[in-house]
């Protein structure tokens, strides 16, 4: 891990220097002391990764900033940011996004275009805990099957296609209105490599669970309309301020994928809302242990009119895209420690909580960098949930219990029969280092672990990402 991080840091050092751009008078300093950044930043990093839920990554990325005449530093006036890569567990990431308070004066836009490829993408079950998880999969539903099978019984394939724009403008001071426009394409199918009735996707396409216009997938345009209130002192790791939102995302859906039923039933509303206070505890400027930061996210989302499919009900929607993808609940992206997507639901509910200790800032060549580390807990649990036996008697005409003894399980093997586990809370706490750069290119490696282990078996759950959660 360690080799990891100091190939990644070592490369952008020795490549950002000759591509900055030099400016040719001296720079001011920032309230550290240090010069302030002007001009054009930029370099190639290898995009090198882990996660607990997709494995190792590789490939190339690179961030370029442009800072100007550096007054409104550490804010960049342009961002634009290249990635392209694949990891070991089959999920690729192909993206381009743009970010500028300046392109158009007194708004910020945001552009993205991201294809996500994704051959064994996490699919436990509907409500949390009322779908029960098994580890040994093997043992539980198919002894005699391959090693194969039992890696992808929770799997499913799922290619992802998002094209999004996103602005926003001044109502009054920090209270600010949001408007959007977007594009996203599922398409959908069983995991090629589990041949076994299709693993659990292929199970609750069988009992009614998921239906047969939802299946392969579908074509979603969006609108979204919102207003955000933001007195952070910076967007990238703040130290102090608020920041809330509260949209609402229009889906229309046409055209499923593979040429089947049309998924025009999946025409939907959902509500977001999200708040995010930065408290400062210690502020010491260029000492050690120089700033202490607790920080603490509360979010929801909820399907208000018409009805979502089960594919989409993972995506947490957003109001600018600055991750590769919102994936929720469960995973770096939401619940650290918790495998991804094990909280699929119509509604839920999420919290995250945070000590940021900023420990030392110092210089390398002219790049300035912090290292930092933060413990942290998460909570999800699910608000709107399906209702697994109405969903199974509708489409198939017999209870879910008698579909599921019809395909020779039992039903305890997948489903709880106290419906309080539904709304039991999912958590998870962990400990997070950070090491960043030029305050804005942030390398995160976090260690999480789950209370329950219906959540995950595994101790190890380590991510190694891009910036802080939030």
């Amino acid at each position: 891990m360690k080799k990891v991080l100091f190939w990644a840091m070592a490369t952008w050092v020795a490549v950002a220097p000759m591509a900055a751009k030099r400016q040719p008078k001296p720079q001011e300093v920032d309230s550290l002391g240090r010069k302030i950044k002007t001009g054009w930043n930029f370099g190639i990093l290898p995009s090198v990764a882990y996660d607990a839920d997709y494995g190792f990554q590789g490939g190339l990325l690179s961030n370029v900033y442009f800072y100007g005449d550096g007054k409104q530093y550490p804010e960049y006036i342009h961002s634009l940011y290249f990635e392209a890569a694949y990891t070991t567990n089959h999920h690729g990431i192909f993206r381009f996004n743009y970010d500028s308070k300046y392109l158009i004066p007194n708004h910020r836009l945001t552009l993205d275009a991201t294809y996500l490829p994704d051959a064994l993408c996490d699919f436990y079950g509907y409500n949390g805990y009322q779908s029960v998880y098994h580890y040994d999969v093997q043992n539980y539903f198919a002894p005699t099957d391959t090693t194969e099978m039992y890696r992808c019984f929770y799997k499913y394939k799922r290619d992802l296609i998002r094209v999004a724009a996103d602005i926003e403008g001044t109502i009054y001071k920090d209270l600010k209105w949001n408007a959007g426009i977007g594009l996203l394409g599922y398409i959908v199918d069983t995991c090629s490599r589990n041949p076994y009735q299709g693993g659990l996707y292929g199970l609750y396409q069988q009992w009614g669970l998921i239906g047969k216009d939802e299946q392969n997938g579908g074509w979603h345009p969006y609108a979204r309309v919102g207003i955000t209130y933001d007195t952070r002192d910076r967007r990238v790791g703040a130290t102090k301020g608020i920041y809330t939102d509260v949209f609402f995302t229009y889906s229309a859906a046409f055209n499923a994928a593979y040429g089947q039923q049309a998924a025009a039933g999946y025409n939907h509303l959902q509500f977001n809302f999200t708040f995010r206070h930065y408290v400062p505890i210690l502020n010491r400027d260029k000492q050690w242990w120089s700033n202490i930061t607790f920080a603490y996210r509360i979010g929801t989302q909820n399907n208000i009119a018409g009805s979502s499919p089960f594919y989409m009900n993972n995506y947490l929607n957003t109001l600018f895209i600055q991750r590769v993808l919102y994936e929720g609940l469960g995973g770096a992206n939401s619940l650290r420690g918790t495998m991804c997507n094990r909280l699929l639901a119509n509604g839920f509910l999420y919290a995250n909580v945070e000590f940021r200790f900023r420990m030392v800032n110092f210089d390398i060549g002219r790049q300035h960098f912090f290292v930092a580390f933060s413990p942290f807990f998460d909570l999800g649990m699910v608000t709107q949930p399906y209702d697994i036996e109405q969903l199974s008697l509708e489409r198939t005409g017999i209870t879910l219990q008698q579909n599921v003894e019809a395909s020779g399980y039992k039903y305890s093997d997948f489903f709880t029969s106290d419906k309080k586990d539904i709304y039991r809370p999912h958590m998870s706490a962990g400990l997070g280092l950070k090491i960043g750069m030029n305050e804005n290119f942030i390398l995160s490696v976090d260690w999480a672990m789950p209370f329950d282990k219906q959540d995950n078996q595994k101790w190890a759950n380590f991510y190694v990402k891009m910036g802080y959660l939030f």
